[in-house]
């Protein structure tokens, strides 16, 4: 998962992800790939629609 800069940095997918695949780092969030299972559920809680489906191998920084 990536994310766009639309990102508000409210802390919904954090406290959504199953896998606490998603970390804060300082002001941002990042996704750490090996943890994510692609359930999407991030996705669906994103209040602004700044989770892409997308996948690297260093995670994305939200």
């Amino acid at each position: 998962m990536t994310v766009t800069d639309r990102c508000a940095g409210c802390g919904a997918c954090l406290l959504t992800c199953p896998t606490h695949a998603i970390r804060p780092d300082g002001g941002s969030l990042y996704v750490l790939a090996e943890l994510c299972t692609g359930c999407l559920e991030c996705i669906d809680v994103c209040p602004v629609d700044a989770i892409d489906e997308t996948t690297s191998s260093h995670g994305g920084a939200l």
